[in-house]
């Protein structure tokens, strides 16, 4: 007796998943022990999904009713509902369910995650953070052994090709967004991206997974790349950065900060190194140390592979009579609100050009308990009788690098504060 397969959404992805498991369905069978079947493929644009290819006898618009009729459930439509609704019914009905929906797990994984526990079932989302990358399985099973202390990633492809076009072909945010378009690597509407709400999205699941606690979207602090400019860019490669989107879940001593934010990243990070839309995890652990996880995030093709990954995982549970890994929450960890954040951050400024003035300054930096690491003055582009300071400090406070700017705003020795970024990457 064969293993019911079912697709709900046909898309980019979807599309690959299904020529995966048709054209691969010996190789996947023999990996599960037992026959996969693709039973139905669901999506509204029925006519699309045939003019691929698909047999026409698989494609229907009625993805309620296919959830009922299968062993294993994939769900590739994204969004909040009718995801949620066909998740819970394919559940309910039996069905354990594959998905890459991460705006739905990191907005309402609970949900999910009891369902699948009281109807017996699997729920598995590897292609949700981070595509091919075998991240999840790392995070969720991988550190059994071990206590994480901090993830830091660059989880979102369009920025890190914006980010890095911008350094390499000197170019400013909107026109490397426009070039990111060109090559489909930006959606027409790239707000989800270059704002940081699909990093903050996976922000949250790593959290969730890496801290054994419930971390949710709205835990999240976001601030996207809309903000960063070519003179930025231009600056952290003077100062042996790189300018990168990062997702960071660390664990401090009061809780869990998990945040999203554009960041300064030395040049002897590996991080640093990551190049155009790839992504990359980089998992720092109490005995383990430092690892890295690198590779396409995103692309139909690299994403069906994790997807096709996951639906031979729940099938091979089915064959054997086991279950997958199970929701994660005992440590009930807090989550920190965003103020309680420490990170280190450089200030650049364009301050009078005369005695007295760095004292001022280091005295500001001092009422707001920053301490400085570093400080390097340049000529002014600007008018005469100014000179460009830059400041990296040590780690601070979120909140005492916001009183740290409002102090320096009111200094009469300050011009302009022109640039002000968080560094990440120092090795705990």
């Amino acid at each position: 007796m064969s293993l019911r397969v079912a697709v709900v959404g046909c898309g980019t992805v979807g599309s690959q998943v299904v020529r995966l498991l048709t054209t691969q369905v010996e190789d996947l069978s023999a990996r599960v022990g037992d026959r996969l079947e693709l039973v139905g493929v669901a999506d509204l644009n029925r006519e699309a999904v045939i003019a691929q290819g698909v047999d026409p006898a698989l494609v229907t618009d009625d993805a309620a009713d296919l959830v009922t009729r299968a062993d294993i459930v994939v769900e590739l439509i994204g969004g909040a509902e009718p995801a949620r609704r066909f998740m819970l019914a394919a559940m309910a009905s039996g069905a354990s369910v594959v998905t890459a929906n991460k705006a739905l797990l990191a907005a309402d994984g609970p949900t999910l995650y009891d369902a699948a526990a009281a109807a017996g079932v699997d729920l598995y989302y590897e292609a949700a953070v981070a595509g091919a990358i075998p991240v999840v399985r790392v995070v969720r099973e991988g550190m059994h052994g071990d206590q994480v202390k901090r993830v830091l990633g660059i989880v979102n492809g369009t920025t890190n090709y914006v980010l890095d076009t911008m350094a390499s072909s000197d170019l400013d945010l909107e026109r490397a967004v426009k070039d990111a378009q060109r090559l489909g690597y930006a959606e027409a509407d790239p707000t989800a991206d270059v704002e940081g709400h699909d990093a903050a999205a996976k922000a949250a699941l790593l959290a969730s997974m890496a801290f054994h606690s419930r971390v949710c979207l709205a835990d999240v602090s976001c601030e996207g790349i809309g903000g960063v400019t070519a003179d930025d860019v231009a600056w952290a490669a003077r100062t042996g950065h790189v300018v990168k989107l990062l997702a960071v879940a660390e664990r401090l001593d009061a809780g869990i900060s998990v945040r999203v934010h554009p960041a300064l990243v030395p040049l002897t990070h590996p991080l640093a190194s990551v190049r155009g839309a790839l992504n990359a995890v980089f998992i720092e652990a109490e005995h383990a140390g430092p690892i890295m996880l690198y590779g396409q995030g995103a692309g139909g093709e690299p994403t069906a592979s994790a997807v096709v990954s996951d639906v031979v995982s729940a099938a091979r549970n089915r064959v054997t009579g086991g279950q997958g890994p199970r929701e994660s929450a005992y440590a009930n960890v807090p989550v920190l609100p965003p103020e309680a954040a420490v990170s280190r951050f450089q200030v650049r400024m364009d301050v009078a050009d005369r005695t007295g003035v760095l004292a001022k300054i280091s005295a500001a930096l001092a009422d707001a308990d920053v301490s400085i690491e570093s400080v390097r003055q340049n000529p002014s582009p600007g008018p005469r009788g100014l000179a460009h300071l830059v400041i990296t400090t040590h780690g601070a406070t979120e909140a005492a690098r916001v009183a740290t700017i409002a102090a320096l705003e009111r200094l009469d020795v300050v011009d302009t504060v022109v640039s002000v970024l968080r560094v990440e990457g120092d090795m705990l």
